[in-house]
């Protein structure tokens, strides 16, 4: 379920490191979703304020703002938005924090991507 009533599911993509917001743009492209990507998690939020978005996958540690932050702006912006969270700096009160702020899933890296496929069309799904 990559449509939505209102057309194509719009994803944005945020990761500090530009080959895996290319990499997973090109999968999630072919899946039928509307991808946008960055690097920067402020320019992310900025877009957010302009832009109609539905899911949202988001490093956790970036330079700007943390996957935390991006997670309350998100929300703040969309509370419908449903927001993935994904990290390799994972401790047990940060992803009580994440979940107890609305986030839909919180992944450790290293993941399989299967695994992120699976919770992005899972977030897809609860948006229909």
């Amino acid at each position: 379920m990559t449509e939505s009533k209102a057309g194509p599911i719009r994803l944005i993509i945020i990761d500090d490191e530009p080959i895996v917001g290319r990499r997973l743009k090109q999968i999630f492209g072919k899946m039928g979703f509307d991808v946008e990507i960055f690097t920067n998690s402020l320019a992310a939020v900025q877009f957010m304020e302009k832009n109609p978005f539905d899911i949202v996958v988001t490093d956790f540690k970036m330079e700007e703002l943390d996957g935390m932050e991006v997670l309350r702006e998100a929300k703040r912006i969309n509370p419908g938005a449903r927001v993935i969270i994904i990290t390799g700096y994972a401790k047990p009160e940060t992803a009580k924090e994440a979940f107890k702020n609305g986030v839909f899933d919180f992944m450790v890296k290293p993941f399989r991507l299967d695994e992120l496929k699976e919770a992005v069309l899972r977030a897809a799904k609860s948006k229909s």
